[in-house]
């Protein structure tokens, strides 16, 4: 047996403390020298390397851009081709500096029918946007109704079937009839044009959604409304604006020949006009402003579609 001797109340006290921070301590703790030489030998962390950048592809970049402008140089060249000799028809020089001219300030009024080609553009796309909001609003639903119902559908399909061919120009008498003005007789015409490729196209996309879908919808007991915003309206938007881009176009080239017929302010009754004044080169100009329009709305019909996408 061992036994302790202490020489003091002082000195019991000490050992006591002693013993019991001993025992309180961590098996783990580590001494400064050790955590010292362990943070000594641990390996530093190494910098990740850069993920590196794909290269560019300049052969589909060129041929992006430079397959256009050489389309156009090629149309360009020949116009002035043809020009050479001179006679009614302007050259290209001529018509640019027309052109100049012309936009340098497209906005100015001079009365109801002498103002800026900038008006006229405002003014028919002003008419596209009514006849064609007010076929968006008609024709969608009627197409998921004609694609949902097959009674309504068998229906409707002979009408559809012998208006739909009938040419833009018919029924603009039918609006100057009934409405007694120019301005509505041409949204109408507008109107009765654009409507049935947003029925046909949104009724075939109604028809091809898949049968399980519907089946799940039925098992489900959905209601109407939610089957048709959660699961046809999904599936049918590519198809619906397919229909919109085409209705949007054949919009756009109705409104031109309607306002050479009806007058007033337009693109179309411009073109008229210039051509009363024997003005050759603002009718040139008119062509590619009204195919520049044209483009820009399809383009942006194209980016929405791309944008909404339910993939």
């Amino acid at each position: 047996m061992v036994s302790a001797v202490f020489h003091s109340p002082s000195d019991a006290s000490d050992a006591l403390r002693a013993d019991k921070a001993a025992s309180t301590a961590s098996p783990f703790s580590a001494s400064p020298m050790t955590s010292a030489t362990t943070s000594a030998s641990a390996p530093a962390a190494r910098p990740q390397p850069a993920t590196p950048r794909a290269p560019i592809d300049w052969s589909a970049w060129l041929l992006k851009v430079l397959s256009p402008m050489a389309g156009l140089a090629v149309l360009i060249g020949v116009w002035a081709l043809l020009t050479m000799k001179g006679g009614n028809f302007p050259t290209p020089l001529a018509t640019w500096h027309a052109a100049v001219d012309l936009f340098a300030d497209p906005f100015y009024s001079n009365g109801p029918n002498d103002q800026g080609i900038g008006w006229n553009i405002l003014f028919s796309l002003k008419r596209v946007a009514m006849g064609f909001g007010l076929a968006a609003l008609v024709g969608i639903p009627m197409g998921f109704i004609i694609g949902r119902s097959k009674i309504i559908g068998s229906m409707l399909n002979p009408i559809i079937s012998l208006l739909r061919p009938v040419s833009p120009l018919a029924w603009l008498p039918i609006g100057l009839l009934v409405f007694k003005s120019a301005d509505p007789a041409a949204i109408w015409t507008i109107f009765i044009c654009s409507i049935w490729p947003m029925i046909i196209n949104t009724a075939v996309g109604v028809q091809r959604v898949p049968e399980d879908y519907l089946n799940v919808a039925k098992v489900l007991n959905l209601s109407e409304w939610k089957v048709v915003t959660k699961i046809l309206f999904p599936s049918v938007l590519p198809y619906m604006l397919t229909g919109v881009r085409l209705s949007v176009g054949t919009a756009w080239l109705v409104i031109v020949a309607a306002e050479m017929l009806t007058g007033g302010v337009g693109i179309g009754f411009w073109v008229w006009d210039e051509w009363n004044n024997l003005n050759v080169q603002h009718i040139i100009i008119a062509i590619f402003v009204i195919g520049i329009v044209g483009l820009l709305l399809e383009q942006a019909l194209v980016s929405i579609a791309k944008r909404f996408s339910f993939e």
